[in-house]
């Protein structure tokens, strides 16, 4: 699942300023969608509902070719902005935000939900592609919960 050097390294190099445009107004956009359903509709619903904003002409628009690397490239921004936004931005809303994000790319996700148990009980969510976190997993004192 990891894309070759040469493609890594033109990924890696900055978007443009209309990109980052374009995906900043994504990022909000999708986070008052969320924001407004995650109060009347359970997580399983909700999820189902983000993953299900998927449109083939988004799908074919975004033409990187490596899904890993698309994904990494939509959840740097996403946990660089929304701790920016007023509201709620904390770990269930980026994991949502982003899930809708990488949806709308034709790319599955896991949403992981975690517990820390003692001595004061936590909770933290993150996204994951294939295994690998997309939004930072917590410390080692998580114990996985679910995963959707």
């Amino acid at each position: 699942m990891r894309a070759d050097p040469a493609l890594r390294r033109r990924l890696s190099r900055p978007l443009p300023r209309a990109e980052k445009l374009r995906l900043a107004v994504e990022i909000a956009a999708s986070y008052l969608r969320v924001r407004r359903r995650i109060r009347s509709a359970k997580l399983e619903e909700l999820l189902a509902l983000l993953r299900g904003e998927v449109t083939d002409a988004r799908v074919a628009a975004w033409r990187v070719p490596d899904e890993h690397v698309r994904a990494v490239r939509v959840a740097r921004p996403v946990g660089r902005l929304l701790p920016r936004l007023p509201g709620d931005s904390r770990c269930l809303t980026q994991s949502l935000v982003l899930t809708a994000m990488l949806a709308r790319r034709g790319i599955g996700s896991s949403v992981v939900i975690a517990v820390s148990p003692a001595p004061e009980f936590k909770a933290h969510a993150w996204v994951e592609h294939g295994g690998v976190p997309l939004l930072p997993p917590g410390d080692a004192g998580y114990g996985r919960l679910v995963e959707l």
